[in-house]
């Protein structure tokens, strides 16, 4: 099975979550990059992250040349900012459209929940095959070690 990771990461959480599953899958990884990136701490992180999630903007990437017809399986990760994924990935489905492969989710959140990200992803890659989706608590602060191995476990019950 071909596999690919999208994902992007601001702080380094969903980046090394990604990083543990795609070791499991042998696929490949891309990370989206915007053009212009947020501010990745103090109060402005929340406050350009939120309000880009909350007016549903869809800022600049980097183009991604991918030809997603040569993978089955597509793992996306992304951290939650305002109970949603991060708005990156707005443009990412705008930019491109994925059908008829397997899908899984994976999430990074600060300790309140997954919220609405992977209902939204469910939406916005609507014709394809979703087989899990799995939350992480601040894997980089809280037991790095056993998140990679939880990461790496959960990805195996997927490609089975």
């Amino acid at each position: 099975m071909k596999a690919l990771t999208i994902f992007y990461s601001l702080e380094g959480n969903t980046n090394i979550i990604a990083n543990a599953i795609n070791d499991e899958l042998q696929g490949d990884i891309v990370e989206i990059k915007p053009k212009q990136e947020i501010p990745n701490k103090g109060l402005r992180k929340y406050f350009w992250g939120g309000k880009q999630v909350l007016f549903g903007e869809k800022p600049e990437i980097n183009d991604i040349k991918i030809d997603f017809s040569k993978y089955d399986l597509i793992v996306f990760g992304t951290p939650i900012w305002a109970s949603n994924f991060v708005p990156v990935f707005n443009t990412f489905f705008e930019k491109h459209s994925i059908k008829n492969k397997k899908v899984a989710l994976f999430c990074c959140h600060g300790g309140g929940k997954e919220g609405k990200a992977f209902v939204k992803f469910k939406e916005k890659l609507q014709g394809n095959n979703f087989l899990g989706e799995i939350a992480f608590e601040d894997p980089l602060k809280k037991d790095k070690d056993n998140n990679i191995i939880r990461a790496r476990e959960w990805i195996k019950t997927i490609i089975k």
